[in-house]
């Protein structure tokens, strides 16, 4: 069953002679519950998808759907409420709010949607992600991996259709590493989340489902490891 489909996505940056094609007429589906990994040297335009796959960043011309709604048919304020409930992003650099606890960056986007946190889900992924103990702890008071595991917490809380995540080992050691992508796959599994990462590391790609290369803002291979 086919959750995401993109037709035909472009953008382009600048004019004339400052004109970049980052994404050029790019086309593809992903299954339910796939793991794909999105690799390609920098500058390739895989971070322009991502953002674009999570509302983040408007196409030039092309169409996203996510579950089956047309992404950026819909205006400013409905876009950020389907990003918030539909999409969990996950950065390399973590992105956590500097005054905001362990709980409450994790559970931040409900309640920006102004809905009640679900004290059962959020128990159960502060077990899953090892953060008991850590629950009332500032950003700097975490190692760099537990940070990580923060982001992903928060982008699970909402259970969104899809993850994303954006070179989600960039920043860590070999050890966190492995554990954050061993995380992100359990999140894959357990909870069936259609996963897409976007990674330098070939030790990460080849852990996918389907790995999807781009170059020049196409895609130069699409090849299913696993089914």
């Amino acid at each position: 069953m086919e959750i995401l489909r993109v037709e035909h996505l472009t953008k382009v940056y600048g004019e004339r002679e400052n004109k970049v094609v980052a994404l050029d007429d790019i086309s593809f589906s992903v299954a339910w519950g796939q793991f794909v990994a999105i690799i390609g040297p920098s500058g390739s335009g895989k971070s322009t998808l991502l953002h674009i796959l999570g509302g983040v960043d408007r196409p030039t011309s092309g169409n996203v759907f996510l579950s089956d709604t047309n992404v950026y048919e819909q205006k400013d304020e409905q876009l950020a409420i389907f990003r918030r409930r539909e999409v969990g992003l996950i950065y390399q650099f973590y992105n956590l709010i500097p005054v905001l606890n362990v709980t409450e960056n994790m559970t931040l986007p409900v309640l920006l949607d102004g809905r009640k946190v679900n004290k059962e889900r959020l128990e159960e992924l502060l077990e899953v992600l090892k953060l008991k103990g850590r629950e009332e702890h500032l950003p700097n008071e975490l190692s760099g991996g537990q940070q990580q595991r923060v982001s992903i917490g928060r982008a699970l809380m909402n259970a969104p259709a899809v993850m994303l995540a954006d070179e989600p080992t960039g920043n860590l050691d070999s050890k966190n590493s492995h554990e954050i992508i061993e995380l992100l796959k359990l999140s894959n599994k357990k909870y069936n989340q259609t996963l897409i990462v976007i990674t330098h590391d070939e030790s990460i790609a080849l852990q996918a489902d389907r790995i999807i290369a781009i170059e020049d803002g196409r895609i130069t291979r699409d090849e299913v490891i696993r089914k």
